[in-house]
C-alpha cells in the first residue's frame, strides 16, 4: 500500500478491484480545505479513463507487475506479435492493450511487455526510437539551425515535428514520451 500522495504518471495501482494505470496525478491544497490528489487513471482491462479524487490520507493498492523483454516482431490486423528471446515463445496484443506505443513499434524493437498475474497489461517503451522518414517537404540546405518545423511522416504513420533540414529517407531519433524530433542518426 501506498499513499495517495504517491501517485505519478505510468504508476499502476488496484482500485475497486480493478487494474489502473496512473494517466495523470496532480497534488492540490485548496485554501482551507485538507490535501487532495485528482488523478486521472486507465482502466487496464477495458481502457475508459476516469477520474478520481483521492485524499492525502488514503491509501492505495501498488500493483506489483511482472516484466518480460520481448522483441516486436509484426502486425496482423489490430493484433501485434512479440516474441520472448529466451524462450521462443510468441504473444499477440491487441491496439487497445498497446494504446498509443503502436505508432513506435518497428520491426526488430526491443522492449518490456508488462504482466498481472500472468495477463498482459501493457508495454514499457524505450525511452528513443529510431525511425525513417517516410514523408516530408524537400528539405532547406541553408536552414542548419532553426526553430522552425515542418511536419514529417515517419514509417509506422506517426506525424512528427522535424527541423526544415530534414529529408525523406534520413533516420531520426524520436523520444517517445513526448514524440518529439531529439536528433538526425547517421546510418
Amino acid at each position: 500500500m501506498i499513499q495517495a500522495t504517491q501517485l505519478k504518471k505510468g504508476l499502476c495501482i488496484k482500485h475497486q478491484n480493478d487494474l489502473y494505470r496512473v494517466v495523470e496525478a496532480q497534488h492540490k491544497t485548496p485554501g482551507n480545505l485538507r490535501g487532495m490528489v485528482q488523478a486521472r487513471i486507465r482502466n487496464l482491462k477495458t481502457g475508459a479513463i476516469s477520474d478520481h479524487r483521492f485524499r492525502s490520507v488514503d491509501t492505495v493498492e501498488r500493483a506489483i507487475l511482472d516484466e518480460t523483454e520481448m522483441e516486436y516482431l509484426y502486425r496482423d490486423g489490430d493484433m501485434y506479435h512479440f516474441m520472448n528471446n529466451e524462450t521462443f515463445e510468441q504473444l499477440g496484443l491487441s491496439d487497445e492493450v498497446l494504446g498509443a506505443a503502436v505508432d513506435y513499434l518497428i520491426p526488430n524493437l526491443k522492449l518490456a511487455i508488462e504482466f498481472y498475474e500472468g495477463r498482459p497489461v501493457g508495454i514499457e517503451m524505450p525511452m528513443t526510437v529510431v525511425m525513417k522518414v517516410m514523408e516530408t517537404e524537400p528539405g532547406i540546405k541553408s536552414a542548419s539551425v532553426s526553430n522552425v518545423g515542418k511536419p514529417a511522416k515517419m514509417e509506422t504513420g506517426l506525424i512528427v515535428q522535424v527541423p526544415a533540414f530534414i529529408n525523406e529517407g534520413d533516420v531520426i531519433r524520436i523520444e517517445t514520451a513526448t514524440a518529439s524530433y531529439i536528433e538526425r542518426v547517421n546510418k
